[in-house]
């Protein structure tokens, strides 16, 4: 353990769950690294659709996970855990938590933890975890994007999207991808992707149809749900793959279950948070080994939006929960 650490700090609280104005300001005392974990002094904590569900009441942490919101940080390492191999006090990392992110301390299983690319702040830095690693575990390990394989993804201005739009395109792949006006379709296409849609004044289906040559795309990757499925069956390839990661409009949908057979189509999908630390940790290393060169480099940046300051949290749900944003929103702790 590190010496000199406070007793206390300050968290964003959610006494009641309720609109942006439920997170509230509180003091809770600092955590001792766990078994395997190490205490980070969090520099900045990325904002996330996830905690603005928790903070409605609908997504409750996993057991033994903090209450405190905030899946992904970057700071600096100021305490190791028994068996916290691969990091020393000092050490500038970024993090993928299962809570307590929205805070001045944070602790991280070690396996969680990454370097901080070169080049990017440690505001930059915490926004990576939670949208790298979904995207990663759903692009390539469950949704199996080749090269030259055309990908559709909804919300491509969303920290989702605009991730899939640079990793897929570095790795051969061509994306087409969806958004809400002209603005943030024109993020999409400065992002590598060869086609945007506005949905709200196109048909994403016949648009993937006519980018394919009719045929279809490979890979889909959806986070809107029950009121997009249909369509997104009748876009996918013969022997294509979808794959669920939200749900916004809904978890219930009707499914040809003829049409999945005829077709040979692959319906799939992943939550990340429930996940073991094993299991979180093997993302992690694929990541370092493909996608933190990308980041080194410069190739692959996070698209960033707007930073309020910790306390200011209620403002960037506010924000969030508007959808006027591009890219990542994140809060940035102390001075």
């Amino acid at each position: 353990m590190a010496a000199r650490l406070p007793k206390t700090m300050t968290a964003i609280e959610i006494p009641e769950p309720g609109g942006p104005e439920a997170l509230v300001p509180g003091s809770r005392p600092v955590a001792a690294p766990g078994a395997g974990e190490v205490l980070i002094k969090v520099a900045a904590a990325g904002v996330n659709r996830p905690d603005v569900v928790q903070r409605q009441g609908r997504y409750p942490p996993p057991p033994g996970a903090s209450d405190i919101p905030g899946l992904e940080i970057a700071g600096t390492v100021v305490a190791l855990g028994a068996d916290a191999g691969g990091w020393a006090v000092g050490d500038a990392v970024c993090a993928l938590v299962s809570g307590g992110g929205y805070a001045e301390y944070c602790p991280a299983p070690a396996p969680q933890c990454l370097p901080v690319p070169k080049g990017l702040s440690m505001v930059e830095a915490a926004c990576l975890p939670e949208t790298f690693f979904t995207v990663w575990t759903n692009v390539f390990d469950r949704g199996r994007l080749k090269e030259g394989e055309t990908m559709l993804v909804h919300g491509g201005s969303s920290g989702i999207g605009t991730t899939a739009i640079q990793l897929a395109s570095a790795f051969g792949g061509r994306v087409i991808a969806t958004a809400g006006n002209a603005e943030k379709c024109r993020a999409c296409t400065d992002l590598g992707a060869l086609r945007a849609v506005n949905y709200r004044e196109e048909d994403f289906v016949a648009v993937a149809r006519e980018m394919t040559g009719d045929k279809g795309v490979e890979l889909l990757i959806d986070m809107v749900g029950a009121e997009y499925f249909e369509r997104n069956i009748a876009a996918l390839a013969d022997e294509g793959r979808l794959v669920q990661i939200a749900v916004m409009s809904g978890a219930e949908a009707k499914v040809n279950l003829a049409q999945i057979m005829v077709r040979r189509l692959t319906l799939t999908g992943s939550t990340l948070r429930p996940r073991s630390v094993a299991e979180k940790g093997a993302i992690a290393a694929r990541l370092r080994e493909h996608v933190w060169p990308l980041l080194d480099t410069g190739k692959v940046r996070p698209v960033m939006y707007k930073t309020f300051p910790l306390e200011a949290a209620a403002e960037a749900h506010a924000l969030m929960e508007s959808s006027a944003h591009i890219g990542k929103i994140a809060l940035e702790v102390g001075g």
